[in-house]
């Protein structure tokens, strides 16, 4: 006799393949519209992995002769602080010139009148006697810094800018011709632009933008060389370079064949291989100071002419306080050395490029193992159709590498790998459901088998990243490091530079590893957002756990510095949360995407106030309030300069350290009991080296009462 029992399972059961393969297909046909579409989080994805390639196998310098000549640290202390007096400049174009310069290019614009030239000095005392033929008879530096310029191979500068402008527009000097539709409709436009001084762009042999295109995630992949002004073409630095070094007016732009991008670009017999947007993806070399001469060898003659004769020499600034520091695939550089390997990679030929069928074959490929690993699922089983997958999805991500490194075509194959393991899960969760016949169970299961990383965050929601203006609840970290000015006055620029660029590496390498955003970096401080901008709900959990981890880097590096005998100081940390306006802001060259409001104010302010309270991390009690886990101390409500009402805060201590003595002292304190003295003057002999105990025994041992703060 049969057992009809089993039948309904055995049909589940039957059933089971047909069902999560149908699940898997839909998934794999969501998944590939969403990549089709390449929504910006895509990209941003995509380009992160290009990056690792880069950072994995670099360009390899050719011959090409390029250098750069540095107005760095050093030549600041030697010459004194930017900008230099224009007679300086002029000097320094008849050095590069002496020395067989083959073309000049100068990363900087010179807006501005010489503020240093006796006329303009003296102009107030122009009244009195024989002042007037006195002035006449005075050289002008600009005259003179113009006349060097019209002696030379020069291509000046000028910045476009997103607002509308006064003044004269940059002066165009190369001839565009347009094969197929108008570029203009494609191209950001530039309603304004800050120019050089007529007379120093009247005797250029060249005028190019120094501006970037708007970047996603802070990080500079590509160096635009043709750019649109109102309603011209105009060309980038790095395109008047090549064409000034090659003895041309003409620059061509040839358009694809309906008209929607750019296909590439011929500087007079130079052609280049573009993006859409007529820009040049970087191929990074690594950064090198051998490309470099600083610019007070090249002035007091003690330069090799053999490292500059016939090469294209760019002027530009490494100095940290000149602020043309920006991050590219490989990391921090200064500005001026993306436009120099801008024309290096050209020069050279070794481009990296995207190729028109890239993203087709990037759908096929995602299309044929998310097929391939519903069937193995179907029919294979977890195990095995894992295995399986494993093995062609490694084939897939080889032979991406091989592609950049034989030829710089860039294929992604992490992306179709990802969405593969998606399909993979989505096909084997229903059938193990039925297998098991336990749902809630195996919901739990495969739950603890999926992390829930930023990355998959995103595939899964594109809309999570906003780059538009918006109201957001945020957390926020600000550091500063106390005593770095007196550092920098006791070592040399380079170890300097060496220990800061490890330093904000470091700090940078922890916020990103939380799922920070960095809001922005001044000198040694560093500033990181959560929760723009992409969401995070658990925003406050993480600014607090980034702190933590912050100080304990910091406090090792400081203790390998005074290993070496080096005082490299202490950093303080501010955390707040609060609603702020993100978005992008800023205009002409610089598109920075970073919050706005009064809670980033606060957390400065917070950060400020460990010098008085004796701790190195402060905690305001609004981020406090959204940490369910946050073990800590309070410090006091603090007065700060600008606020009406004080504002709780707290310091986070060691999950292993007890806080509740602290916490009994502090209530009698709050509570204005007199016992508060002897309860705090009892922890004060327990832990000498407790600065916040001692902060507060001062306080009460003066008279003070609460546990309000006045900072203002």
């Amino acid at each position: 006799m049969s057992d009809t029992s089993e039948e309904p399972a055995m049909g589940a059961r039957a059933r089971a393949p047909l069902s999560s393969g149908l699940l898997g297909a839909l998934v794999l046909l969501a998944v590939a519209v969403v990549v089709t579409l390449d929504p910006p989080v895509i990209a941003t994805l995509r380009d992160t992995v290009f990056d690792q390639y880069q950072r994995l196998a670099p360009r390899v310098p050719g011959a090409a002769p390029v250098r750069i000549v540095d107005v760095d640290e050093e030549s600041l202390r030697r010459l004194g602080q930017w900008p230099w007096p224009r007679n300086r400049m002029a000097d320094l174009v008849r050095r590069l010139r002496s020395y067989g310069a083959a073309v000049v290019v100068f990363d900087m614009v010179f807006a501005e009148p010489d503020r240093t030239a006796p006329r303009r000095v003296l102009a107030p005392h122009a009244n009195r006697p024989g002042m007037t033929a006195l002035l006449e008879s005075m050289d002008d530096p600009d005259e003179r810094f113009a006349g060097a310029i019209g002696n030379a191979n020069v291509v000046t500068a000028f910045a476009l800018s997103e607002t509308a402008t006064q003044g004269e527009p940059p002066r165009v000097i190369a001839r565009f011709a347009v094969a197929g539709a108008d570029p203009l409709p494609i191209l950001h436009p530039h309603p304004g632009a800050v120019t050089n001084l007529p007379a120093l762009e009247a005797v250029a042999s060249g005028n190019g933008a120094i501006n970037y295109l708007p970047v996603r995630d802070g990080v500079l992949r590509s160096v635009p060389l043709v750019l649109r002004y109102g309603d011209r073409l105009v060309p980038s630095l790095a395109a008047e370079a090549l064409r000034v070094a090659q003895g041309g007016r003409n620059v061509v732009v040839r358009m694809v064949e309906n008209g929607s991008a750019i296909a590439g670009l011929r500087i007079v017999d130079l052609p280049l291989a573009t993006g859409p947007k007529g820009d040049l993806r970087l191929h990074m070399a690594p950064y090198d100071r051998a490309r470099y001469e600083p610019a007070w060898k090249v002035l007091d003659g003690s330069s090799d002419p053999a490292r500059l004769a016939g090469h294209v020499v760019f002027v530009g600034t490494s100095a940290k306080g000149l602020q043309d520091i920006r991050f590219g695939p490989l990391g921090q550089v200064p500005g001026v050395e993306l436009h120099a390997q801008t024309v290096e990679q050209a020069i050279d030929g070794t481009y990296l490029t995207r190729p028109d069928w890239a993203p087709g074959a990037e759908i096929l490929l995602l299309l044929f193992l998310g097929g391939l690993l519903i069937l193995a699922v179907i029919w294979l089983g977890a195990i095995w159709s894992a295995a399986i997958g494993m093995l062609v999805a490694g084939a897939a991500v080889a032979a991406s590498w091989v592609t950049y490194r034989q030829s710089g075509m860039l294929v992604d194959s992490v992306l179709p790998v990802m969405a593969a393991v998606m399909v993979f899960i989505a096909t084997s969760v229903p059938r193990q459901l039925a297998l098991e016949r336990d749902r809630a169970r195996i919901r739990g299961v495969f739950a603890s088998y999926v992390s829930p990383n930023l990355v998959r965050h995103l595939l899964r929601d594109p809309k999570a990243l906003n780059l538009g203006g918006e109201r957001r609840t945020c957390s926020f970290v600000m550091t500063d490091l106390a005593g770095f000015t007196s550092f920098m006055e006791e070592q040399t620029p380079e170890a300097v530079v060496s220990l800061l660029n490890a330093y904000i590496d470091g700090m940078v390498r922890i916020a990103f590893d939380h799922g920070g955003t960095i809001d922005r970096i001044v000198g040694d401080a560093v500033a990181v957002m959560f929760s723009a901008p992409v969401e995070q709900p658990d925003h406050a959990t993480r600014a607090v756990a980034c702190a933590r981890d912050m100080d304990a880097f910091t406090r090792a590096f400081a203790a390998e510095r005074a290993a070496e005998g080096l005082a490299f100081g202490t950093t303080r940390i501010g955390v707040h949360s609060g609603t702020v306006l993100v978005g992008n802001v800023g205009g002409g060259a610089l598109h920075d995407y970073r919050a706005l409001g009064d809670p980033v104010n606060t957390t400065a302010r917070l950060e400020s106030a460990n010098r008085h309270l004796g701790t190195r991390i402060c905690v305001s009690g609004e981020t406090v309030a959204r940490c369910p886990d946050f073990h800590g101390r309070p410090i006091g409500s603090l007065l700060l300069r600008g606020k009406a009402e004080a504002i709780d805060t707290f310091e986070p201590v060691a999950p292993d350290h007890d806080p509740m003595a602290y916490r009994a002292a502090f209530d009698l304190m709050a509570a204005r009991d007199p016992a508060a003295l002897a309860a705090f003057q009892a922890l004060a002999e327990a832990d000498p080296g407790d600065r916040l105990v001692a902060m507060h025994l001062a306080r009460l041992r003066q008279g003070e009462r609460g546990v309000t703060l006045d900072l203002v």
